[in-house]
């Protein structure tokens, strides 16, 4: 009865999200998903229950808490699984100036979190652990997803408020993203800044239902086996299982190497890194192996997709919904000081190092970037159809390719996994110098691209 009861109060919680999005005016115009809206609600009931001396059944929320940071191995594992992998040379031909700029971008979050961190927010409240320097890069370049699967790591690290301040930060990003990404979007409209002539209002009615019409309804997936033998999906969830199985050998191989160096460091890093990283790997061997060996392809990337999201939306709605706000009141004037640096941070890209540094279709790529750096992909790749909607630019092509080369370092990959334990060792000036220097080099490779007339003309 627990079980049932706790999954049917998610599935509440997603419906009523969709209902709302579906009949609100504020939240269709905001474009949330229904799985924020959702956590939302049930983060307001959990609390206002609490708080009237009449909590919720414990039946209805069991688990909720775990759930997270388990389907946040299943996101990752599916990251590569039924994608075509390109050459590396294809990658950095099509979406070169993209991941350079990306690359920007996220480790500036880094740079801006730890810099403020130590030069403001110690000055006025010591006690924080510098762990807290990263809430802004993991909630907002990492998401929900990262957020969550990091929990671990912040409790073996004696810092267990930091997996709610870092999904605070998510949420907060999420929301932003939109508000502060639609604005951006009118203003670049209204002076001319986009490659095509687009009016937001037309735009804004196409995309706003949340619908797909019934005659532009895209295929799920595809049934690559007959369900006499096993069920396509029960397949692609033995292929996720595999990859998942190939993460949790590499996180053995990786304390047993710690172990044998014998270094306290290296050995606290390794206990305390998450396990979704390696589950990433694992999904991308995986996919390694079914290309050279399966003449068959019976791994379908749109079931891939469907597993990959089903299991981010529940993520998402428990994650939020189970964040304690009585860990955040404490340091809440230091959570808002980072995070309007970091919406400021993302602004500032767009409108200034975007303009100097992009060759093309400046704004459509940058605003993709902004999206998914402070929300996740979907975020960046809604904003870009609200000014390229039938993706005509290059900016598309160029930011899904960049996404290959980025996802596994920045975005919840293995830099934003040790940042954290990296921090709780070394302190903050370590990590924040080699942000500076990251941020340096990306920089003159930018650069370069700019002032090379054949990088200036690539897509």
């Amino acid at each position: 009865m627990t079980i049932a009861s706790s999954f049917l109060g998610l599935c509440i919680l997603l419906g009523v999200g969709y209902y709302l999005r579906m009949r609100i005016r504020l939240l269709k115009g905001l474009y949330l998903p229904a799985c924020v809206i959702g956590g939302l609600i049930g983060l307001a009931v959990i609390q206002g229950a609490g708080a009237l001396g009449s909590p919720v059944p414990a039946g209805w929320t069991a688990g909720w808490g775990k759930l997270p940071g388990f389907l946040i191995n299943i996101v990752f594992a599916c990251l590569f699984m039924g994608a075509v992998l390109p050459k590396f040379t294809q990658i950095a031909r099509r979406a070169g100036p993209q991941l350079a700029y990306g690359q920007v971008v996220a480790w500036g979050q880094y740079v801006v979190g730890i810099g403020l961190f130590l030069l403001v927010i110690t000055q006025l409240y010591p006690n924080l652990p510098e762990m807290f320097a990263a809430i802004l890069p993991v909630g907002f370049e990492g998401g929900h997803g990262t957020a969550a699967g990091l929990s671990k790591t912040f409790e073996k690290l004696n810092w267990e408020d930091g997996k709610d301040f870092a999904l605070a930060s998510a949420t907060v990003g999420m929301i932003s993203a939109i508000v502060v990404g639609m604005a951006l979007v009118n203003w670049a409209v209204r002076r001319g800044h986009t490659t095509r002539k687009v009016r937001v209002e037309d735009v804004s009615r196409r995309e706003i239902a949340g619908e797909t019409s019934a005659d532009l309804r895209p295929i799920a997936g595809r049934l690559t086996v007959s369900a006499d033998a096993i069920e396509t999906l029960t397949l692609h969830l033995v292929f996720v299982g595999v990859a998942i199985g190939i993460g949790l050998l590499l996180k053995q191989c990786l304390l047993a190497a710690s172990h044998g160096v014998g270094n306290a460091t290296f050995i606290q890093v390794a206990d305390s890194f998450p396990l979704f990283p390696l589950c990433m790997i694992g999904g991308l061997v995986v996919q390694i192996f079914e290309d050279k060996f399966d003449k068959r392809k019976l791994m379908d990337a749109g079931l891939m997709r469907r597993i990959q999201n089903t299991s981010l939306d529940f993520l998402i709605v428990a994650a939020i919904a189970t964040i304690n706000i009585k860990a955040l009141i404490p340091a809440a004037v230091p959570f808002a000081i980072v995070m309007v640096g970091g919406i400021v941070w993302n602004v500032f890209c767009v409108l200034v190092l975007a303009r100097l540094f992009l060759p093309n279709a400046w704004f459509e790529r940058s605003i993709a970037e902004m999206g998914q750096s402070m929300g996740v992909t979907a975020t960046g790749l809604l904003l870009l159809r609200v000014v390229d909607p039938e993706y005509k630019t290059p900016a598309a092509d160029a930011f899904a390719s960049k996404q290959l080369l980025h996802e596994p370092f920045m975005g919840g990959g293995l830099w934003t996994s040790a940042a954290i334990p990296l921090l709780a060792l070394w302190g903050g000036w370590p990590v924040f110098a080699i942000a500076c220097g990251a941020v340096a080099i990306w920089a003159i490779v930018l650069t370069v691209m700019r002032i090379s007339p054949k990088r200036s003309a690539s897509p």
